[in-house]
């Protein structure tokens, strides 16, 4: 069940980049268009900005589902069996961790931005566009705890072998 949940949680994730990369390229294409024909998007700038950091924060959180992370996999998979599920389970506190705390502080910063709006687009509350902090450690730690029994498992298979989890290549 938990890895249905986990496939459906990356399809999720996969569609959201999907569409928000495809709205960078839009956005950005449209901008090289206009300056080429002597005028400018006002907002091209400031949107492409924020479409960047929507497009990280929502690509982290799929890297996060797909176990695809920054990590140090060889020197973990070098460890005794023991041990080995002891540094996953720390790791993944501390990340869980540090992500429960980017979250909450991404929160309350949005009362400190609840009057402020974009520059080239005042009709657009910054705190609106700044919400993507809170939402993508959510989905992060989500992603976390999703894989985590998973991620476990695979800890505890002996150095040299594919995990259930696993591919072979």
């Amino acid at each position: 069940m938990l890895a249905k949940l986990r496939g459906r949680y990356e399809r999720l994730l996969e569609w959201v980049v999907i569409a928000l990369l495809a709205s960078l390229a839009i956005e950005v294409t449209l901008g090289v268009v206009y300056r080429t024909l002597g005028a400018s998007l006002v907002w091209y700038d400031e949107v492409a900005s924020i479409l960047l950091a929507w497009l990280t924060f929502y690509g982290s959180a799929l890297a996060a589902a797909k176990r695809a992370h920054i990590g140090c996999p060889e020197v973990v998979a070098l460890l005794p069996p023991g041990v080995r599920v002891a540094a996953r389970l720390a790791a993944d506190v501390l990340v869980i961790g540090f992500f429960l705390l980017v979250g909450w502080v991404g929160y309350t910063v949005l009362g400190v931005l609840a009057t402020d709006h974009l520059v080239s687009l005042p009709e657009v509350p910054v705190n609106y566009i700044q919400s993507v902090v809170p939402i993508g450690a959510v989905l992060i730690v989500l992603a976390e705890i999703i894989t985590l029994p998973q991620a476990l498992a695979d800890a505890r298979v002996p150095h040299g072998t594919v995990a259930a989890g696993e591919s072979s290549h």
